[in-house]
């Protein structure tokens, strides 16, 4: 099952130096870090593991666009400062995709049903008035979205209470349906803890047209495809 808290007692040692800290915001005052000023948008879904599907991880996105057709993500277990980096996920355009050859193609997965269903959210504010301009910007995210296909690599199973990012890198996929995993009571944690709903995000995408997914996506699901 998934766990999203985080804090000191998830990692070993104790907290950070004062004088650590002291060099951190030195640094961030002279430094430019580039790369993550590019960040653009926050997703927050739920991964399952390719060769253990419906064991499942909350991840939270923070997601740049490389050029019109890539995305890069890191993706964290909780948006708190003190998160742990558990892995990433590319997103690539339906034209790339096509390009791969097929066993490349068997390692990514769609998106359409974390769209469609409501897991898929974007945080944002959760007052009526910002909730409603901040739910067609979301809209208009998912819009775009649900074409793509992403990969996706765990480099932590906080999942299983690890703490440290032991063993491989673990090959990761998306949910297609909801007799998958236990879908309300995950997405519904999930959604108290942001002020949101999945019923109502469902809701306001069902104008977004499902695009055809490609077979060789989604493999973990298919039984010719075995990790």
């Amino acid at each position: 099952m998934a766990s999203s808290s985080t804090g000191p007692d998830n990692v070993p040692g104790g907290p950070v130096p004062m004088q650590d800290k002291a060099l951190e915001t030195g640094a961030s005052m002279i430094q430019e870090f580039q790369p993550v000023k590019q960040l653009c948008a926050h997703l927050n879904a739920f991964h399952t593991y390719a060769d253990d599907p419906g064991r499942h991880v909350e991840a939270n996105h923070y997601c740049a666009h490389l050029s019109s057709d890539v995305r890069q993500c890191i993706l964290y277990d909780s948006p708190e400062p003190n998160a742990r980096l558990i892995g990433i996920e590319y997103m690539i355009t339906p034209k790339l995709y096509e390009t791969l050859p097929p066993e490349e193609r068997r390692l990514w997965h769609s998106h359409v049903f974390e769209v469609k269903s409501g897991m898929l959210v974007m945080p944002g504010p959760t007052g009526p008035a910002s909730q409603r301009a901040w739910e067609a910007a979301e809209t208009r995210e998912m819009e775009e979205v649900i074409s793509l296909y992403g990969k996706i690599y765990h480099l932590w199973q906080t999942d299983r209470g690890d703490q440290l990012p032991l063993g491989e890198p673990k090959l990761m996929m998306s949910f297609t349906g909801e007799d998958q995993f236990d879908f309300a009571k995950s997405v519904g944690e999930r959604d108290a803890r942001f002020g949101i709903d999945w019923r109502r995000k469902r809701e306001i995408r069902q104008h977004i047209q499902k695009p055809k997914i490609h077979p060789d996506a989604d493999s973990c699901w298919k039984r010719r495809n075995s990790f």
